[in-house]
């Protein structure tokens, strides 16, 4: 019995669950919060998304092939992830909900875009863009692992909180948890595609 139906469950389950649990209400105390939401939604329900559609006549890098290319779709999200992590623009997120929801649609698309650019596509095309998804997919684990590794060795806060953390979380120890989620979630995730698609040719 093939993989793909559980994998695309399991994808929108993941996203239902970040969406509609706690996470988003705790986001707005806490950094690592919002760190799990964005993992989340660029890192682990994406690849299992573009997993279970992938060949499938919903795969859009099958229909529109041009459009997902993964080298460009890594920089894509590079310049989505890393621009919503400025302070302005991460504080209003936190802090508007109208602007959470096109950061975490954005994040989405991205997320969408770079493991479809992947993973997606016709058969006769799997190999070629198999060996370009190595190069996106790592391209876009060192720019995450870069970003965590940021958020987790900075020596302050790099972000503002209005609202009171519980006594044993300092804002520092917050976004240094932050960090770790996105080095191991984000970073990790896309090592770990890279190397399977590497496996496979």
């Amino acid at each position: 019995m093939t993989t793909r139906p559980w994998c695309l469950t399991l994808g929108v389950a993941v996203l239902a669950g970040v969406w509609l649990g706690p996470l988003p209400a705790m986001a707005q105390q806490w950094f690592a919060a919002h760190m799990a939401i964005h993992v989340s939604v660029v890192a682990i329900a994406p690849p299992l998304i573009a997993l279970g559609l992938a060949g499938s006549r919903f795969d859009p890098a099958r229909t529109a092939p041009l459009l997902f290319a993964p080298v460009l779709a890594s920089v894509i999200e590079l310049v989505v992830v890393w621009g919503w992590h400025a302070p302005a623009l991460h504080r209003a997120a936190r802090h508007d909900t109208g602007l959470l929801l096109l950061e975490q649609g954005l994040f989405l698309a991205a997320g969408l875009l770079v493991w479809f650019s992947a993973f997606g596509g016709d058969r006769a095309s799997l190999r070629p863009r198999a060996a370009a998804g190595i190069a996106g997919l790592l391209l876009t684990s060192m720019h995450m692992t870069l970003l965590g590794v940021l958020l987790a060795l900075a020596p302050r806060p790099l972000y503002a909180h209005d609202c009171a953390l519980p006594s044993t979380l300092t804002p520092l120890a917050d976004q240094q948890v932050g960090g770790v989620l996105m080095l191991i979630g984000g970073g990790g995730s896309y090592l770990a595609g890279g190397l399977w698609l590497l496996a496979g040719l």
